[in-house]
């Protein structure tokens, strides 16, 4: 029988599609799993080798989940609202709308082609008003729980396009459009406060099946620290400046104070509202430094390595544990909105301290000793000493080890009133104000006097308007539309105005994963029923680069709708694994590069199912592998001598007892590592059996059977196809997965792990009673091991019974 894989995935997908074989009753499912993929944004090129790697092995670990016996959802969706098509939209006068709908349904047409088991009347697409209503709704309920919040902050400007950029348009300080250098503007914003939420997200990661690298950036994202705010009268006024501080046992070696350019004392110094008592004005120096730190992103200003500026005010404030008058700098290596926006200057114990010091010939102090001994004076780098020692020269806690001392001192500088005890957080408040087009309308109205209404609920959607020119002024583009300020004066009365910044996408796909549970309701972000029984996602998976962005806010979102009794969990996934990323010659694959591997033409003339496993056998899934054109080739031949074992092959014989105990420790292995994302060792595990079974000159029908449902969620179309020849019945999704027999197992064999220069690349099993030789000969053969036998195998050990290990 001939195989031709474009004909029967066409075949499948159309009879799967008018069975609605992926569709399911969220109300009837008995034993509910959740698979997620993270949504993409729908761009108007072909899905890439990235998409494939993301979508196809979720898929395959989904499909294994249903023939387990679970009622499986995996919904797909569009994360559509954004700045690509907006900036099409200004090139082209094509309206984001009607590209993004077209290149929606580009995608469906090429996920659909990829045989995914997505059930498409769960679709949700963001830039649409059935969906965007739910974000304005979102923002409602932050608004009246009082989450939502609008101040002045700053932005990345660009003055010649006279627009907005965000943080990734500016990554090197200039605009990505025409190169100018950007600016910081400060704009009035809406802020979320996730910042409320900072101990619960921090707390909440405990009980979370993710990844360890990501639980960590999180870790450090919210930045806990516990520490003491002290509080220095300035000489010569009555003002007073706050920094914190986690180490104020070295407090005794403060030299300095540096404020943040933009902190509140040094506007005061700006606009000469205090002057200092020695005469000298130091106002226009301190304005000028404020001007050229505007033209820095947050990301330039803290910068490690960075030479270290500067600005006297002209103040000085004084040390209460010593009577030292220490100066007070402006530096924009200190942030306003990090802290209290001012940090006291120890040079002796901090490298950075001990830069800036350097820099402007401000004294150190020494007032630790480390373990070394040297107590001399602090001249050089090498000896500024942060982690470890004991105190001198700091009075009443000489002698004490460094934390001793911290406990100490706090305590001290509590009963004084010097200081307060406060546990502070690096995370701060959401922006969610864009000045861009595309995005969600903030659901917001002024009165004639300013002040802000929420958009009452029966109002929504509060539509996006559609006569703006997407040209950049400096404002938000819905500042020109006619329709939408003649709106809102018909609704709330003459000189109302509409909220004209829209909300950050991260607040679209924060709340996703409920919409797929809402089935189209219009009247509830989420069924309370089915909400309860289907989250939190059972598996969600997506890439690392998330961590500290849609990760956190969607938890946030979770833990905030919770509180207001609109969902019944803390948090949104249980489980998340990030997949790796394909490389090609070791290179990651980019447009510029050149090395960008099109799936289309390899699905075309292989077809889905081989691009697939071929994806999978590349490497584990967590960490991706190399592309090469000649290894899809050995998958190819591996799915061809596949069909023809179980259409042209199969026979009446009884399986030989060998073929059972073989055929059962496949069963075993393959249910484990498929259950473990090891999918490549999964596939080496049937190459194995197709290798024996070819030996024995063919196969028994049951055999055949087994086969196939062991395939199926790794090549859905062909399994489906094998399995119809074969006489099975319905499709085989439905089947139930096969069970192996402990007893056939248990063989006089040894399973021997194969490392490659000191990395597990695959399993063998041999008699217990091999011959060294043959257990490397089997052990070189093996199709995983293989790849990587490229070079000369300079040396191989056998530990007998256990372990092969060959260097290349």
């Amino acid at each position: 029988m001939e195989f031709d894989p474009s004909k029967i995935e066409a075949k499948w997908q159309q009879k799967w599609e008018e069975a609605k074989i992926f569709e399911i009753d969220l109300k009837k499912a008995k034993n509910p799993y959740y698979s997620l993929v993270m949504f993409p944004y729908p761009s108007g090129d072909k899905l890439h080798v990235g998409h494939w790697y993301n979508f196809a092995p979720a898929d395959s670990a989904a499909r294994f989940m249903r023939m387990k016996g679970n009622d499986v959802m995996t919904p797909m969706g569009f994360d559509a609202f954004g700045l690509p098509a907006e900036n099409y939209a200004i090139k082209s006068g094509i309206h984001p709308d009607t590209s993004t709908r077209s290149n929606v349904q580009t995608m469906v047409k090429q996920l659909r082609r990829m045989g995914c088991m997505y059930d498409w009347s769960k679709m949700v697409n963001t830039s649409t008003p059935e969906y965007y209503r739910w974000t304005q709704w979102l923002f409602l309920q932050m608004y009246e729980h009082k989450l939502a919040y609008k101040k002045e902050a700053p932005v990345n400007f660009c003055p010649s396009c006279q627009t907005v950029l965000a943080n990734e348009q500016a990554q090197d300080g200039t605009c990505e459009r025409c190169g100018t250098t950007v600016i910081q503007k400060n704009l009035s914003q809406w802020f979320w406060k996730i910042t409320d939420y900072a101990e619960r997200l921090l707390q909440g990661l405990g009980d979370l099946d993710w990844p360890e690298k990501t639980k960590i950036m999180q870790q450090n994202w919210i930045g806990r620290k516990h520490g003491i705010n002290i509080a220095y009268d300035v000489e010569g006024t009555k003002e007073k400046i706050v920094c914190f501080t986690t180490r104020p046992d070295t407090n005794f070696g403060a030299t300095f104070v540096v404020l943040a350019p933009e902190h509140p004392f040094a506007m005061k110094v700006m606009d000469r509202q205090i002057v200092p008592n020695t005469g000298e004005d130091r106002s226009k120096h301190v304005r000028w430094y404020y001007e050229q730190s505007l033209k820095k992103t947050e990301l330039e200003r803290q910068e490690e390595g960075r030479k270290k500026t500067g600005e006297f005010t002209g103040f000085y404030a004084i040390n209460q544990l010593t009577g030292y008058r220490m100066p007070v700098w402006v530096s924009d290596f200190v942030l306003g909105g990090f802290g209290t926006g001012a940090v006291v200057g120890v040079p002796g114990h901090d490298v950075r301290d001990f830069e800036f010091a350097q820099q402007f010939k401000i004294p150190v102090i020494r007032v630790v000793v480390a373990s070394d001994g040297d107590a001399s004076p602090i001249e050089r780098i090498e000896q500024v000493q942060e982690e470890e020692g004991t105190m001198i020269n700091s009075q009443f806690l000489d002698g004490l080890n460094i934390h001793e001392a911290t406990k100490r001192i706090m305590s001290y500088m509590e009963d004084k009133g010097i200081g307060q005890i406060v546990t502070t957080y690096r995370i701060r408040d959401w922006l969610v104000s864009r000045q861009r087009y595309w995005g969600a309308p903030i659901p917001i109205v002024y009165d004639p006097d300013g002040k802000p209404h929420p958009v009452p609920e029966k109002h929504l959607p509060w539509l996006l308007p559609t006569d703006v020119a997407f040209k950049p002024t400096g404002k938000s583009p819905l500042t020109e539309s006619k329709e939408f300020i003649e709106r809102t004066e018909k609704l709330f009365g003459k000189g109302w105005t509409p909220e004209f910044d829209t909300m950050d996408t991260f607040v679209c796909s924060s709340y996703y994963y409920l919409r797929y549970l809402a089935e189209g309701d219009e009247k509830h972000l989420v069924d309370p029923t089915i909400e309860k029984r289907w989250m939190p996602v059972s598996t969600y998976i997506g890439g690392p680069e998330h961590a500290c962005m849609h990760l956190i806010y969607a938890r946030f979102v979770m833990m905030a709708l919770k509180d207001f009794g609109f969902v019944s969990h803390e948090e949104p996934f249980k489980k998340l694994v990030h997949q790796g990323l394909i490389t090609n010659k070791g290179a990651k694959m980019s447009k510029s590069k050149g090395n960008v591997v099109s799936p289309d033409s390899l699905v075309e003339w292989h077809g889905s199912d081989a691009f697939r496993m071929y994806l999978m056998f590349m490497g584990p899934f967590t960490e991706g592998g190399d592309w090469s054109d000649t290894g899809i080739k050995g998958i190819d031949r591996f799915v061809k001598r596949i069909h023809a074992m179980c259409t042209s092959n199969v026979n009446k014989k009884v399986d030989q007892p060998e073929v059972i105990a073989a055929l059962h420790r496949t069963i075993k292995k393959v249910t484990e590592d498929i259950e473990g994302l090891r999918f490549n060792t999964a596939i080496s595990a049937l190459m194995e059996l197709l290798n024996l079974l070819e030996q024995e000159g063919g196969v028994s029908s049951e055999t055949a059977k087994t086969f196939t449902l062991l395939l199926a969620p790794l090549a859905p179309h062909l399994s489906e196809e094998l399995w119809e020849s074969l006489g099975g019945k319905d499709f085989v999704i439905r089947q139930k997965w096969p069970v192996f027999d402990p007893a056939l197992i248990k063989t006089s064999t040894f399973v021997i792990a194969i490392q490659v220069n000191g990395k597990l690349r695959g399993e063998i099993e041999v008699d217990a009673g091999a011959p060294k030789e043959e257990v490397l000969a089997k052990a070189k053969a093996h199709p995983n091991v293989q790849k990587f036998l490229a070079s000369r195998v300079k040396k191989e050990i056998y530990v007998a019974g256990k372990l092969v290990s060959l260097v290349v």
